[in-house]
């Protein structure tokens, strides 16, 4: 490779000599009171060789056309000690620049081919064992390694929720891919600790052990001094994570790779035998800029960036084992040439890979869809429940009493988040849970969201099927990430290898009184529907919201799927339709014999009425809505009727087409915002169908919803719906 950081390395090299002390056998310490050996450290430095060749041959495809990732390892190579400080069986979620890391855990599992591996991903080939061709991740079931994708510390949620949830899996005799004394390790980047979810998660660790709960997670921080082109003030990682009342935190420089390991070997031993959380601060350098099209001289001096060649940990390495006597630099270069030689042939082996050739290629493992099994596991599922008395249920007391189902039914089940659990939930929906299910089952988190989808993200991975709250709808956004960038992709970038199930519960939509403004009012939905394979559900009523939750609890459990459950807070206690006291929005418990007949699969809409004029198409609070204006329609002499979409991805198409075609004309009623909302994905499903008929839509205002009786200026009114139904029909009859 003719680059200037391997000309240097060689020149280093050359020039190395041994101290003068007798030479060392391998098996010896490198240097006197250090647990790394001679053949563990020629070891550690083939693994760092291969991964800095592997960067090299990264900008070499991508010259040539052939390759398409370039953000590389180099001087970041001191993380084989890490790898070697642990054991292949502990979970493993890697920062992008943890290739050695990744080359020393494949050494670790027979059979393993951690080059081929790296080599396939840089190559988008669709042989590539973790994401297929997907993305270039480090990633492997059989190393433990967990891909991540390359977002900003966004991993760091769900290493502290799996390292929670080992434990209390354990506990509630659940068994997981994971020895009970494993440790989760999770790098990042030193710019990448500024990023919430990094604060969070560290704070959702240190919270977590205050409270002397297991968090058996170790953070490797990988700092390079380098966010892209932006400097991290010196000292800053040590100032802010130095002294964290229980937070073990050591530090090592990545030019002593022997300190490296030690430190390393240190930490790993203290979170296994106390299953506390440690803090390894391990100051590296970056060579060949932050990926292959940043331009580092526009930011660096030449003279800066040659300066770090003297810093190169594989010359630290090397100056290790040459003053030890382990080898002489001849040898050293030597395996560094083999480490190349076994880099370019396996390459030339894959000359002509294949690669991903059509979307449903592309697609294949994002969201498996099994409905009749999802069926066959909610009658199963009732088998094991004991029916419970209850008097007709509002849409909160079916939730609460399916959840109690879903509790009873399966020991995995677990129902957190802030609030559900001594209270029972800001509006009581899983009031009564905690002290029926115990503490280990029902249970409060801290105030951060993207803690909460985090411990759900490593509660999936550790076999468990969790069921979080979120509080509010608007307090999803700060958090969506966990959603889109972790939970919905693990499928995708693991082929299926790794699936985190959940059943997401997020309290929003608009109408509330007396508790209002845009946090308790929030309709934004779009950002939901945004993402692949995630499903969302939206119940009006409390028959749909029960049958619906028991269909995601088992899509989970079948599917690995991730659902969000969007429940209309106005409704949660609702109990009349259309005057006081009629009970026309309360429904009866549907007892567990009776699931399978009661089951509504996902995509599967709800007709109410036969009307042959118009059809009413719409969800959550505009159910209730649509009927009442329904009934008002019917005494001027148009007859309605109304589809309750009920999931909102995937949208029910062939129930809409149905309704739409009873009556050839069809009024979108939609509580959401008319850019945006959900009546733009409706209306287009019906134009790619060909439906021929009339169409229109009601909507919300574009607004953000205010506080008191201003919102209902900008919330859709049955007023409204009433109006442009009558002119959509009469219009369309002229």
């Amino acid at each position: 490779m003719n680059h200037p950081l391997d000309a240097a390395f060689r020149a280093a090299v050359a020039r190395l000599r041994p101290a003068g002390m007798p030479p060392l056998s391998t098996g010896e310490p490198i240097r006197p009171g250090s647990a790394l050996t001679g053949q563990t450290a020629l070891a550690l430095f083939d693994a760092q060789a291969t991964s800095r060749q592997l960067d090299f041959l990264a900008r070499q495809l991508q010259a040539e056309g052939r390759g398409f990732y370039t953000i590389g390892s180099a001087g970041h190579e001191s993380n084989a000690a890490v790898a070697s400080a642990l054991r292949p069986t502990d979970p493993a979620l890697l920062h992008y620049r943890s290739g050695a890391f990744y080359q020393v855990r494949g050494t670790q599992v027979a059979g393993a081919t951690p080059v081929r591996d790296v080599l396939q991903g840089l190559l988008a080939a669709a042989d590539e064992p973790i994401a297929g061709g997907r993305h270039k991740v480090f990633g492997n079931a059989e190393l433990s390694v967990i891909p991540q994708t390359s977002t900003i510390a966004s991993h760091l949620p769900r290493a502290v929720g799996l390292a929670v949830a080992l434990h209390r899996a354990g506990k509630l005799g659940v068994l997981t891919p994971w020895p009970d004394d494993a440790v989760v390790v999770c790098s990042f980047g030193d710019a990448s600790v500024n990023h919430s979810t990094a604060a969070g998660a560290i704070n959702t660790a240190l919270h977590t052990v205050y409270q002397h709960l297991p968090v058996p997670v170790l953070f490797v921080c990988e700092d390079n001094g380098w966010g892209i082109s932006v400097r991290t003030p010196p000292g800053w990682i040590e100032r802010a994570y130095g002294a964290q009342p229980g937070l073990r935190y050591s530090q090592a420089d990545g030019f002593d790779l022997p300190g490296v390991y030690d430190a390393a070997l240190a930490a790993a031993q203290h979170v296994r035998e106390t299953r506390r959380p440690a803090f390894l601060h391990l100051r590296t350098v970056r060579f060949l800029g932050h990926a292959g099209s940043d331009a580092e001289i526009a930011y660096r001096t030449p003279s800066e960036i040659e300066a770090d060649y003297a810093r190169d940990p594989m010359l630290g390495t090397a100056t290790a084992l040459v003053s030890a006597g382990v080898v002489g630099s001849a040898e050293v270069l030597e395996r560094y040439d083999a480490a190349a030689a076994e880099v370019e042939r396996t390459a030339a082996d894959l000359s002509d890979p294949p690669r991903l050739d059509s979307a449903a290629a592309v697609m294949a493992p994002l969201a498996p869809h099994r409905p009749d099994a999802v069926a066959a596991s909610v009658a199963a599922a009732g088998r094991t429940v004991k029916p419970d008395e209850h008097e007709p249920l509002t849409l909160a007391g079916s939730i609460n009493a399916a959840l109690a189902d879903a509790l009873s039914a399966d020991s995995r089940v677990l129902v957190f988040g802030e609030d559900v659990g001594r209270k029972g939930g800001v509006y009581g929906v899983t009031r009564g849970l905690a002290r029926r299910f115990g503490a280990g089952r029902v249970f409060d988190t801290l105030l951060d969201e993207q803690s909460i989808l985090g411990l759900a993200l490593g509660a999936g991975l550790a076999g468990l099927l969790p069921v979080p709250e979120i509080q509010y709808l608007a307090y999803l956004h700060n958090a969506e990430d966990q959603l889109r960038g972790e939970a919905a992709t693990l499928r995708f970038f693991s082929q299926g290898a790794y699936r985190n199930p959940m059943v997401i519960r997020i309290a929003g939509l608009g109408y509330q009184r007396g508790f209002g403004g845009h946090f308790h009012n929030d309709n934004a939905v779009g950002v939901l529907r945004d993402i692949p394979g995630l499903v969302v559900a939206c119940p009006a009523r409390g028959a749909d919201a029960a049958a619906m939750l028991r269909t995601c609890i088992a899509a989970a459990a079948v599917d690995g799927t991730v659902s969000v459950v969007l429940e209309p807070i106005a409704l949660y206690h609702a109990r009349d339709l259309h005057q006081p006291g009629d009970s026309g929005w309360l429904d009866g418990y549907v007892p567990p014999e009776q699931w399978e007949q009661a089951h509504v699969p996902i995509g599967r809409a709800r007709t109410y009425g036969e009307g042959a004029d118009i059809t009413l198409v719409s969800f959550g609070n505009g159910v209730p809505m649509s009927l009442r204006v329904a009934r008002r329609l019917s005494a001027r002499g148009i007859a309605a009727r109304v589809l309750d979409l009920r999931w909102l991805a995937p949208l029910p198409v062939d129930d809409m087409l149905r309704a739409a075609a009873a009556t050839g004309r069809v009024l979108v009623v939609d509580e959401t915002r008319r850019s945006g909302g959900v009546s733009e994905a409706v209306l287009t499903a019906l134009l790619d169908a060909q439906f021929t008929g009339t169409m229109g839509r009601v909507t919300s205002a574009d607004s953000f919803v205010p506080l008191g009786p201003a919102a209902f200026h900008v919330l859709l009114g049955e007023d409204e719906i009433e109006a442009a139904a009558v002119r959509l029909v009469e219009g369309d009859s002229r």
